[in-house]
């Protein structure tokens, strides 16, 4: 599949996404991310696409015209109607099930927002979808974007190179161990608990079970 990132900030996408696995992929051509430069369709000589908002108030909004034009461009390259997405702090939030939703898609158009939003009217004339990476403001959609293509990424077979390094599709915990069996700090003894060492999955198991829903 393809990303196709529009953004102010291609560096930032493109130095995350060039890296380690899903630099991997990419070389693998088990995916492809592409950035977009938004000042190219500003439509004027100093690259502006931003504006006052109407109705007062602080900071500056991403305009209308470069951002729909941006994804027209876009559209008129790819063979299937392509997905767009814009990330919001209100939208649809990212999980695993919505990222492997994602993963059956060929094209995936992510719109990153910056200073106070985007203009309103993006939304319903591209028929986008919000999505949020969480319940806080961030100073631009760059990260949202990385999120939401990393998470896509890893449901992609070969990505990840084994499918059991997928978490969700074994019994895993967020509290996990590596050699040594003792770690001594500052003359204490820290060890790894007697279950991991048992050899007895079942038991192993019904561990990792109880960690993930009872992390305490």
């Amino acid at each position: 599949m393809t990303f196709h990132v529009i953004t102010l900030f291609p560096e930032v996408v493109e130095a995350y996404t060039t890296a380690s696995i899903l630099g991997r992929a990419q070389r693998e051509k088990l995916l492809k991310v592409k950035t977009y430069q938004l000042r190219d369709t500003a439509g004027n000589k100093w690259g502006k696409v931003d504006e006052r908002p109407y109705g007062g108030g602080p900071g500056m909004v991403l305009r209308a015209e470069p951002v729909i034009k941006a994804v027209q461009k876009i559209s008129r390259r790819v063979l299937d109607n392509p997905k767009v997405l814009i990330t919001a702090v209100g939208g649809k939030p990212l999980t695993n099930a919505y990222a492997k939703k994602l993963s059956k898609l060929k094209d995936v158009i992510i719109i990153c927002g910056r200073y106070e939003g985007i203009d309103a009217r993006v939304k319903k004339v591209l028929k986008a979808e919000e999505v949020s990476v969480g319940p806080y403001i961030l100073t631009g959609g760059e990260v949202p974007a990385m999120a939401i293509i990393d998470a896509t990424a890893r449901q992609i077979k070969g990505v990840l190179g084994k499918f059991e390094s997928l978490e969700e599709s074994r019994v895993a915990s967020h509290e996990i161990y590596t050699r040594p069996e003792v770690l001594k700090i500052k003359g204490k003894n820290f060890v790894v608990p007697k279950v991991l060492l048992s050899g007895h999955h079942a038991n192993m198991d019904t561990w990792k079970s109880k960690k993930r829903s009872n992390p305490k």
